[in-house]
């Protein structure tokens, strides 16, 4: 519709005063607004907007992505396609450039500045810091993605220097990414490393408390606050929002699509006004901040912004009426307006199924190091502990909640790195992904190897997905973009993923998002103690560990 009327409550934040409005759009942006008399009904507000996602994580590609994002008031997203990347590398990036063209939708993608994330894991990729400069180099490309070798910030690593430089020289935003640093340490990341003075690296979304959060706060850094499908930091940050209001944006980091099908960052709204924080300041937070720190293109509802907005039904449960992008309608009553685009599915899968046997561990004595899963957050924890052993192979015991997990090498034929985790609660069968922070590798865990081996055979077998298996039994989800991403419709994705989230579940785990979870345990930039395909790794050290499984 090139022209229309609306009638509604306009809520304008920076006022912070509600008045009754027709706003008038034509060509996609708003040509007027008169203020009213009569009552009117619903709340008009600019576009939420997440402020760091991996659309990945969703399963869904771009365009997938979209039709659900507008069904809850999100009209853009800071999009880090570091998933992708460090399976693809450049052309991943192109990919998720490309697809999420093809919809009305805001989507403002980064240059991935760790791919891969460390020297300790097996990527398909790699970009380097001239690869780096070639992306901030495009228009289509708006910042430099999470810094997360954190330590190469600190103490000058050249290349990482390199990456920072370049999107110093362009004018672009550098997201951070500093889980537990505080104090001098987190001071000299912000200035990145003191090479240009001043705030460098400008964002955090890895603070899981309070007073790391106002540390980086005081230092001059705005923190996204995440809640996603595993890592859920809201309610511990959510006083920042009372405190600091102009520092605060919201994300969700990664989500899974049933989690998306149910809401976005209208939910958070909700919940962050239920706990009496101002409705101005939570919308000054998911609305205006991003567009402000980022200096995006997204409107503010004011006279000539592109008509980027929402119509709430009221202001505490933030139920979505309908929404606008660039002034086309995209989204009414829980319904998305946007069609599903062909895609293509571009993919690198080069390992050979494996062998039960290449999942033993000989016992040569019964000490072990296990990963300590938390529900709700990425970091893990160690625990150092006796393993159980039977015909001299030390085995999951499902009675002491220890279980094996695994990390397999996608990209090439290698040995399956082994290891002990608690807290993931299965009582019988296994689970098994790629979507698996950051590398992409396959990650599994089993409460016995015959089912722990069908499980990630699986997953190798359609090269790329998730699986569940119990007594042999195997349940999965094809993934054939890079291994990570469906092109099936958004719906159905999120239908199919809950039925696979619901048979983890049933097999003993009381995690909320247990594929979620098991997604970050080969992510070692989060501390304390992840596997990667080379092995058991020390976050803290950031080495990996020779011994303990």
């Amino acid at each position: 519709m090139d022209a229309f009327n609306l009638f509604a409550n306009l809520v304008d934040i920076e006022a912070r005063r509600i008045m009754p409005a027709e706003v008038e759009v034509r060509n996609g942006r708003i040509h007027a607004v008169r203020e009213v008399g009569g009552p009117v009904e619903g709340y008009l507000i600019p576009g939420f907007i997440d402020a760091h996602v991996h659309v990945e994580s969703s399963m869904l590609v771009p365009s997938e992505f979209a039709r659900l994002a507008v069904v809850h008031g999100t009209v853009a997203t800071i999009s880090d396609p570091h998933e992708i990347a460090n399976v693809l590398g450049e052309e991943g990036v192109e990919y998720m450039i490309e697809n999420g063209a093809q919809v009305p939708f805001h989507f403002f993608f980064g240059a991935p500045s760790c791919v891969p994330a460390t020297r300790f894991e097996t990527a398909g990729a790699e970009l380097d810091a001239a690869a780096v400069g070639r992306l901030l180099d495009r228009p289509e490309v708006l910042y430099l993605s999470e810094v997360m070798d954190f330590p190469g910030v600190i103490n000058g690593d050249p290349e990482v220097m390199r990456k920072i430089a370049h999107a110093h020289r362009t004018g672009k935003v550098v997201d951070g990414h500093a889980p537990g640093l505080r104090g001098e340490g987190a001071a000299r990341y912000i200035r990145g490393g003191d090479e240009h003075g001043g705030v460098v690296i400008s964002t955090d979304h890895e603070c899981f408390t309070l007073e790391e959060a106002l540390d980086k706060v005081q230092h001059g850094m705005h923190i996204s606050i995440r809640e996603g499908s595993a890592a859920r930091n809201l309610d511990a940050l959510m006083p920042l929002l009372l405190s600091h209001p102009e520092k605060v944006m919201l994300c969700c980091d990664d989500t899974h699509p049933d989690s998306l099908v149910l809401g976005h960052i209208n939910s958070l709204c909700k919940r962050a006004v239920t706990a009496g924080v101002d409705v101005f300041d939570v919308l000054r937070a998911a609305c205006l901040n991003p567009i402000a720190h980022y200096k995006l293109p997204v409107g503010h509802l004011h006279v000539g912004d592109p008509a980027d907005m929402v119509l709430l039904e009221n202001l505490m449960d933030f139920k979505v009426l309908r929404t606008w992008v660039r002034g086309q309608l995209v989204a009414e009553k829980g319904r998305s307006l946007i069609r599903s685009v062909p895609a293509g599915t571009p993919n690198k899968f080069n390992c050979a199924e494996i062998a039960e046997a290449q999942l033993r561990v000989p016992a040569k004595d019964d000490q072990i190091l296990a990963i300590e899963a938390l529900d709700g957050q990425l970091i893990t924890h160690k625990k150092y502990l006796h393993g159980t052993v039977r015909n001299g192979e030390l085995v999951a015991d499902v009675d002491r909640d220890l279980l094996k997990i695994a990390v397999v090498n996608r990209y090439a034929t290698a040995p399956v790195a082994l290891g002990w985790i608690r807290n993931i609660g299965l009582k019988r069968g296994a689970i098994a992904s790629c979507v698996a922070h950051d590398s992409h590798n396959i990650v599994a865990v089993g409460a016995n190897d015959a089912d722990l081996c069908e499980a990630i055979n699986a997953v190798i077998a359609q090269r790329g997905g998730i699986s569940v298996c119990d007594a042999g039994v195997v349940q999965a989800l094809p993934l054939p973009v890079a291994g990570i991403m469906s092109t099936a419709d958004a719906y159905e994705v999120a239908a199919a993923y809950a039925a696979l989230d619901g048979a983890a579940k049933a097999l003993g785990s009381t995690l909320r998002a247990p594929f979620m979870t098991l997604s970050f345990m080969a992510l070692l930039v989060i501390p304390h103690v992840k596997l990667s395909d080379k092995g058991l790794f020390d976050g803290d050290a950031f080495e990996l560990i020779t011994s303990g499984t």
